[in-house]
């Protein structure tokens, strides 16, 4: 019996070593294959638009929980930012970790089976308390989803395509909002809120299922045949990225950015139907088809247009530049929007150009994180950047907007909601700032980033 033992000691590492080798050159060989590569990021980019339908459809059913549960728009704001976020925030940087050491596809799987569960699970809630709890499930599942997907994507797309992929994958953020916002307004309308959580989250079971099947574990550094390395630690990880001025004030702008775009996109369905009285149906339709899509487009243009003036010039502060620019020209649009548009139809066509130039900013601030850090920092690098982003743009934004909007309203009624979406908007001008103080610095941390 030891001699067998001794045999297969000998003889199994070789055999499993040589029997992956074989698996890495096949799944390498898979993502050499165009039509592969873009049917991944179809995938995934899929997943990020369930994800974002089940963060989001929270916000079209708005009045009825108000109504129904009996809650306060600052009540509101907590469960669709802080309940949501809170846990979304702390999950994020254990769960990149494990998708930087481990395999990020099966990650991925799981955290569409949790969300997708808990938003199911809302459905049954019965007061503010158990709903606030299954968000905050919701926020345990979805924690999963983006790091190790952005690190997917980086590894099978070169680099001078990655922001432009990255685009593609964000269309997530706008197309969850367009289907959620248009679907759960007919769901509410023809049955319940109660049916429209669990409608829209149960068929998230079988895309996890798609998910494990379909989509290949590609190997680190794939794309621009850099050589692995053994992951760093997660202190050194977080140190690293202290250490970059840059990276300070890009996760700050981004954070900042993401305040404006969540305290106001999570009101505008509330909005439309409390200022302007447009009945819920409407509210789905051009709040979904404009809203969504302008977003949908300003995501696209951002990483293309950031990658084309990169390509163009050889400057990667374009990356940064590029969010600068649309955060200033979001301003005039949504203060437009909500202080001077004399009707819900009227401002509803002109949030396209608040949600158009809003978009602009997420593909090229992820790019930028992963050229500042090596191969397998490139979860964490997203992690750290959507923890930020996450904890004071989703988790501050709405529930501030909604105490404002509580604050204004015995002095101005319905309209004190307009008000305090106009506020929000404000906090542009200080994103824009770290914007720019992060061009500063960015350059020279680009160029000292790991081989």
């Amino acid at each position: 019996m030891s001699k067998v033992i001794g045999v297969r000691a000998s003889i199994d590492p070789p055999a499993i070593a040589d029997q992956k080798q074989k698996e890495a050159a096949a799944i390498v060989k898979a993502y050499q294959n165009p039509y592969y590569r873009y049917l991944v990021l179809g995938i995934l980019t899929i997943v990020y638009v369930s994800n974002f339908i089940d963060r989001q459809v929270i916000n079209v059913l708005a009045q009825y929980i108000i109504a129904d549960l009996q809650l306060t728009d600052g009540q509101f704001g907590m469960l669709s930012g802080l309940a949501f976020a809170c846990i979304y925030t702390t999950l994020g940087i254990p769960i990149a970790r494990w998708a930087d050491l481990g395999n990020r596809r099966n990650i991925i799987a799981i955290s569409v089976a949790v969300w997708s569960l808990m938003t199911a699970v809302c459905g049954l809630a019965q007061n503010f308390g158990q709903l606030f709890l299954a968000r905050f499930g919701v926020g345990v599942g979805e924690a999963g989803a983006s790091p190790p997907s952005h690190s997917i994507v980086s590894d099978i797309f070169p680099a001078n395509q990655r922001a432009t992929a990255l685009s593609i994958y964000s269309f997530g953020v706008y197309g969850g909002i367009l289907v959620g916002t248009v679907g759960g307004a007919y769901l509410v309308q023809y049955f319940d809120w109660r049916t429209a959580f669990i409608v829209v989250g149960l068929p998230g079971l079988l895309l996890a299922l798609l998910v494990r099947l379909v989509v290949k574990e590609p190997p680190r550094g794939m794309a621009e045949a850099r050589k692995d390395a053994a992951p760093p630690g997660f202190l050194k990880v977080v140190g690293f990225l202290w250490q970059r001025k840059s990276f300070r004030h890009l996760s700050f702008a981004c954070a900042l950015h993401a305040f404006v775009t969540y305290g106001i996109g999570n009101f505008m369905p509330l909005f439309l139907g409390r200022v302007h009285g447009m009945p819920i149906l409407d509210v789905g339709l051009y709040y979904g088809l404009i809203g969504g899509g302008g977003g949908l487009l300003g995501t696209y243009f951002g990483g293309w247009m950031s990658d084309r003036m990169v390509n163009r010039t050889g400057d990667r502060v374009w990356y940064i530049w590029i969010p600068f620019i649309s955060t200033l020209l979001a301003i005039p649009f949504a203060l437009i929007t909500f202080l001077v548009m004399p009707s819900a139809v009227s401002a509803a066509w002109f949030y396209f150009f608040a949600a158009f130039c809003g978009a602009w900013y997420l593909a090229p601030c992820i790019a930028s994180t992963h050229f500042l850090v090596g191969l397998r920092m490139r979860a964490m690098g997203s992690a750290v950047l959507f923890f930020v982003l996450n904890l004071i743009g989703l988790g501050f934004g709405p529930m501030l907007t909604g105490f404002v909007s509580d604050w204004l309203t015995p002095s101005f009624g319905d309209d004190a909601l307009r008000y305090a979406m106009a506020i929000t908007v404000l906090v542009n001008i200080w994103c824009a700032m770290h914007y720019y103080w992060c061009t500063r610095t960015i350059k020279a941390d680009f160029e000292r980033a790991p081989a």
